[in-house]
């Protein structure tokens, strides 16, 4: 028995599989190129330059240093990144184009890899971004210190701009609505800190808990200049890093990968 090939059939065997390098780029687009995204951006920009500049003018002199200039627009840039990566990742179920997505790129692992490592890219647009802003600050400022601590570097700009990625990425594919990711993201950053530093000051006991529960409490000796953590405090974020930060984001891509979009 022959096997006949129906006519107008184009077999797509060996079609090549798309660069995960153009998926990278393409997230990335997807992440500026909307108006909300641009905008949005744009809009942070502006808010770096004016903190740069109002602290450049109201600062005393000795702390008009680079370092203090870095560590402000590392901050406000850092503060809002996530909300980038949420709109980036959340914007296939809420624009409701997860079907052209998934469609052209149907191996979902690829675009949710594609999606963190865009991530990645924005993150370290930000500190260079962070670089330039802080440099502007200390032209206008006239400050002459320009010497840099590497552990707040290595602290303060590259391990938080990787956590603001995680935390950005594992909120948006656990909630995969923009302003309930949003939303989420600001209670977490916000209300949730809050809560535990009023409850912190109320019981001594539960002061020396936060650190194991809570994320963002624990991530604060990473942000204290030349300050090198204790293995305790290592322990401390690794714990509730896993809690906020390693569950969610276990949940949320296991969600990304099986959701049906419509």
């Amino acid at each position: 028995m022959s096997t006949t090939t129906a006519p107008g059939y184009i077999d797509l065997a060996g079609t090549e599989k798309v660069p995960l390098s153009r998926l990278v780029k393409v997230e990335v687009r997807k992440a500026l190129d909307t108006r909300a995204g641009f905008w949005f951006a744009v809009s942070i920009v502006a808010l770096v330059l004016a903190v740069e500049v109002i602290f450049a003018f109201a600062a005393s002199d000795q702390d008009r240093t680079f370092e203090n200039h870095l560590g402000i627009a590392g901050a406000v840039l850092g503060y809002f990144l996530p909300i980038l990566i949420i709109m980036l990742v959340t914007s296939e179920a809420s624009q409701r184009n997860g079907l052209v997505t998934f469609t052209l790129e149907p191996r979902r692992p690829r675009v949710v890899l594609a999606k963190f490592l865009a991530g990645l890219v924005l993150a370290v647009a930000v500190m260079v971004l962070s670089a330039v802003m802080a440099a502007v600050g200390m032209l206008i400022g006239r400050g002459d210190e320009w010497g840099v601590d590497g552990n707040l570097v290595f602290n303060g700009f590259i391990l938080s701009a990787v956590v603001s990625v995680l935390i950005g990425f594992a909120i948006a594919t656990l909630l995969m609505n923009t302003p309930a990711a949003i939303v989420g993201y600001f209670a977490y950053t916000l209300i949730l800190p809050t809560a535990v530093g009023i409850l912190s000051a109320l019981s001594d006991w539960f002061n020396d808990l936060a650190p194991w529960i809570e994320f963002n409490t624990a991530q604060t000796p990473l942000f204290q200049g030349d300050y090198t953590p204790t293995g305790e405090e290592w322990a401390q974020i690794a714990t509730s890093g896993f809690i906020w930060l390693v569950v969610p984001l276990v949940f949320g891509i296991r969600r990304l990968l099986r959701i049906e979009f419509k």
